[in-house]
């Protein structure tokens, strides 16, 4: 390839300027996408809470002929002056800042000939005051031409985005009946519980979604969007606003009160888009909103009963801001409390990868650690890190992680069911010691995948537990999709780490299950159905 061709499909920086393509920050984090002899791919960039500066690379979606490498198409999500959008970039914006990646899954309706763009967070997550405006098309899903990349329709999911929103799941594409009318639709779980539903041809809003006024922002320099949309509530299938008293832990009166007494360090709102606030550990500790509902994973579909069924995190999260330490960024505000020490968040790219520079630090510093004298007593923890917890315990009710069916044909939620055997540090807790807690599900559920089958829906733990009767580990646990009822498990001795998998071979079906975490080293699990049942019926 030549340099003129490595220049016309290299990521740009600024307005214009080449970032250096061995050290520039630019990655992969999904499979390109192959069809009609076109490739199409997406960008992922280091997590944005706490990064170096706003002016990162910008991220963008491009398409090359599968047969010759030739580049075919290239759509802007930052887009330039002069494209549609451009204008949601004040004071000329677009140039000194980044990100706005498609990370995620791209999903392709072949016969329309149209590719669905699920679009990440601007840079920085959680301060925009460097980018005034509504910042389109981060936190978008973008309807592409398939041979041209022009885009066709978009919606924005959050106008000016400062919570970390982004649209972390694959689209769905379904064909439903609305009304006694066939509709092909495209259908989006979120991180903020509710599903998105378009018809997939024009953009529209299957069910309608309300422009609703949000709270202002507090922190200095920061310009939130007056409105945020809502789609209706009957879509909404995790919490995303918590009421005060009722969602607060109820086991026993003292754990009700001390979360009461909890909730005073916190500016909470009948919101999602609750915009963070600069916390200190002397005063208010941030603002609350939802944590997240549905990651990556996304949800699955049920083509025969037109069903989408979504994982769920059902947890509240924080938004909270302070200035980052003199020379670290040159973002005004970043995530952080007043008071603690910074702490650099990290992404699974920067901190965990088996080639990232920091995994070999952290060996060289646990081998150090383990022949260094023993440390000196670890000073108090400040007042903010006890978070949104009373004894150990979260501070709201469960259920904290779940599953949850939503029928697209009626746009409406058929059923929740907690998912995972209560944590063991909620069970064992002193101040439960004598209770009947129920299945209280897992937070970390909006970070595990499904599989849906003709009768079921198969999902794992997202972490261990050692309940009475059986060896510590994580279940891979089995749901009839028609009612939610668990009908199964069985044992696994780590949690899932990627979406289960089935497939048939000389009639016998099997599930495959990737699972790691903690001292377990990654691996694949394989499950057979037992030959009398497969011969009876696929399950």
């Amino acid at each position: 390839m030549s340099k003129l061709e490595t220049r016309q499909i290299s990521t740009l920086r600024q307005k214009g300027q080449q970032i250096d393509l061995e050290t520039g920050e630019i990655g992969v984090h999904s499979t390109p996408f192959i069809t009609k002899d076109v490739v199409i791919i997406g960008s992922s960039m280091k997590e944005g809470a706490t990064v170096p500066t706003h002016d990162n690379t910008k991220g963008l979606v491009r398409a090359f002929d599968a047969r010759t490498g030739k580049l075919l198409w290239t759509f802007n999500t930052i887009p330039k002056p002069g494209e549609f959008g451009g204008n949601t970039w004040e004071n000329d914006s677009w140039a000194t800042n980044g990100n706005v990646g498609v990370w995620s899954n791209i999903t392709i309706d072949e016969d329309l000939g149209l590719v669905y763009l699920p679009v990440e967070t601007p840079s920085s997550d959680f301060y925009g005051g460097h980018r005034p405006g509504d910042n389109l098309f981060a936190e978008s899903l973008v309807c592409v031409d398939l041979k041209t990349g022009q885009r066709k329709w978009h919606f924005q999911f959050v106008h000016h985005p400062i919570w970390n929103f982004d649209m972390s799941s694959t689209p769905i594409l379904a064909d439903v009946t609305v009304d006694n009318r066939p509709r092909k639709v495209v259908a989006v779980p979120s991180k903020e519980g509710w599903l998105y539903v378009f018809d997939r041809v024009t953009g529209e809003p299957v069910w309608p979604i309300v422009e609703k006024p949000v709270p202002a922002s507090d922190i200095p320099g920061e310009k939130a969007a007056r409105t945020q949309p809502y789609p209706p509530d009957s879509l909404r299938y995790a919490r995303n606003t918590f009421s005060i008293p009722d969602d607060l832990i109820d086991f026993t009166p003292e754990l009700r009160a001390a979360a009461l007494e909890r909730t005073k360090r916190f500016k909470w709102a009948d919101t999602p888009f609750n915009p963070g606030t600069l916390g200190n550990v002397n005063g208010s500790l941030g603002a609350i909103t939802v944590g997240t509902a549905t990651n990556w994973p996304g949800g699955g579909y049920d083509p025969e009963n037109h069903i989408v069924f979504a994982p769920a995190g059902n947890m509240p999260g924080v938004r909270s801001l302070a200035a980052p330490p003199p020379g670290f960024s040159d973002i005004r505000y970043m995530s952080g409390v007043a008071g603690q020490p910074f702490r650099e968040v990290l992404g699974p790219g920067d901190c965990c990868a088996a080639d990232s520079p920091r995994t070999a630090e952290r060996a060289l510093e646990a081998r150090t650690a383990a022949t260094a004298p023993p440390a000196a007593a670890a000073a108090a923890a400040p007042v903010g890190d006890a978070g949104l917890n009373v004894q150990g315990l979260p501070i709201i009710k469960p259920p904290y992680g779940l599953i949850a069916a939503i029928d697209l044909d009626h746009g409406k939620v058929l059923w929740q069911t907690p998912h995972g055997d209560t944590p063991d540090n909620i069970r064992t807790n002193p101040a439960l010691r004598g209770k009947t807690i129920p299945k209280t599900g897992q937070p970390a559920t909006s970070g595990v995948g499904l599989l849906v089958t003709k009768t079921l829906v198969i999902m794992g733990d997202p972490q261990v537990t050692a309940p009475p009767g059986r060896p510590r580990g994580a279940m891979l646990r089995a749901y009839d999709k028609k009612t939610g009822q668990q009908v199964g498990e069985i044992w696994m001795p780590a949690p899932q780490s990627g979406s289960p998998m089935t497939y048939r071979v000389d009639g016998r079906q099997y599930i495959v299950v990737a699972i790691s975490g903690g001292p377990y080293s990654g691996e694949y699990v394989a499950f057979s159905v037992p030959a009398d049942a497969t011969n009876t019926r696929t399950q």
